[in-house]
This record gives structure tokens, sequence and C-alpha cells, in this order.
């Protein structure tokens, strides 16, 4: 059979491909924004002394590092929901609970990496960087925001950027639950089209194209990091 693209990129089945990547796109961003700001509150409770809090946090990372992310989405998916009133589910059900359940499952998991990936460019920071700091008469808060949270997040940019690749990809995982992202339509225009090549190499290299893109713009932001710090 020889190839034929335009069966799969054009009219009906190509504007799949468009509605796929979008809801791929939302998806990714929805969970990134809700991780990251997880992620930085998780870091500010590890750097306190209260024991309780240090060891919950402990254990949430332990948690979602080790269970694998699809085991998380299925558990947001189809278990927690019954602990719910119905009258809740219901309410769940009527704001697309397949994509709120994924966007939650997919930030609270790389809300685990990205504050270990935070908190490991704070640990990198000599301790003298602080003392001076605060030797110059600076404030713990200034002193944070003037000197140690620049270089930590300089660190920690590397390990955030191949973690928000890796976010970007597992959106895949939520075509189990009926999200219809780019892998879930790709599935269904295969289906069918029965082109599988055209069908999958369209989706390989929609997930290349933005995988690629969030690397570059992760090297072009670290590149201003440093010739910021370095001035």
């Amino acid at each position: 059979m020889a190839l034929d693209f335009s069966s799969v990129i054009t009219g009906h089945y190509g504007q799949m491909i468009v509605d796929g990547t979008v809801v791929t796109l939302e998806l990714a961003l929805g969970a990134w924004l809700l991780a990251m700001v997880l992620a930085l509150l998780l870091v500010v409770i590890r750097l306190t002394e209260n024991r309780i809090a240090v060891g919950l946090v402990k254990a949430y990372v332990s948690y979602h590092r080790n269970v694998p992310t699809l085991i998380q989405l299925m558990m947001w998916y189809f278990a927690i929901p019954t602990l719910l009133p119905e009258s809740v589910q219901m309410l769940i059900v009527d704001y697309n609970a397949e994509f709120l359940f994924s966007l939650v499952a997919l930030g609270l998991c790389q809300a685990a990496y990205f504050s270990e990936d935070i908190r490991s460019g704070l640990r990198a920071i000599p301790d003298g960087q602080n003392e001076a700091a605060r030797a110059l008469g600076m404030s713990y808060v200034r002193a944070m925001r003037s000197v140690i949270l620049p270089q930590g997040i300089r660190n920690a940019l590397p390990s955030v950027i191949n973690h928000t690749v890796l976010l970007f990809k597992n959106t895949s995982l939520a075509m189990v639950i009926g999200v219809a992202e780019l892998t879930y339509v790709t599935r269904d225009i295969e289906n069918q089209t029965f082109r599988t090549f055209e069908s999958y190499l369209v989706a390989t290299v929609g997930y290349l194209f933005f995988s690629l893109l969030l690397m570059g713009l992760g090297a072009l932001l670290a590149r201003r990091f440093q010739r910021v710090y370095a001035r």
C-alpha cells in the first residue's frame, strides 16, 4: 500500500489532529502551572524545621516518584470519585471529568519532581552566600529574593526543563481514561482510515516538534539567566 499522508492531515482528520494537539497543550500547561505552584509550596515546607510537615512532604514526594504515573491517573479517575458524594460526582462529570482528573493527577505527580529539582538547586548554593548577604544587612526575605533564589533557579533550570518535557510526553497517558488528546485522536484516525504508519508518524512528529521546542526554549532561558546573573 502506497503512503498517503493527505488522508490523515487534511479535512476532517486533519482537524482532529489539530484539536488533539490543542488538548495536549492545554493539559500540559494546566498541569505544569499546578505542579510549579505546589512544588514551590513543598520546597518552602521542606525549609522549615517542622518535622511532621517535612515528613509529610517526604512521603508525598516518595509516593509520586515511585508509583507509576498511569496508576496515579487511574486512581484519580476511577477510585477517588467513589469517595465523594454523588452530587459532587455529578458536578465533576459536568465539567469534563476526564480532562480535570488528568490535569490534577499529572500536576500532583510532577510537583514532586519539580520540588526536588528546586530543592537540589538551592542546596547547591554554598552556605556562605546567605551568610554574606545577611552580613551586608539584608533581611532573610531580601537575601532569598536577591541572592539565593536567582542562583537556585539557575541551578535547577536544566532539571526543570527535562521534567517539563517529561510532563508534556506523559499527557499521552490521559488517553486511557478518554481524554481526546493527540495520542487518542491518532488512534481514532488509524482505526477509521487504516493508515497506521501515516497516523502514528504524524503523531511522532508532533510530539518530537514540541519536545524539541521546549528544550530549545529552556536552553535560551538558561543562557538568559547566565547573562543576567553574570552582570
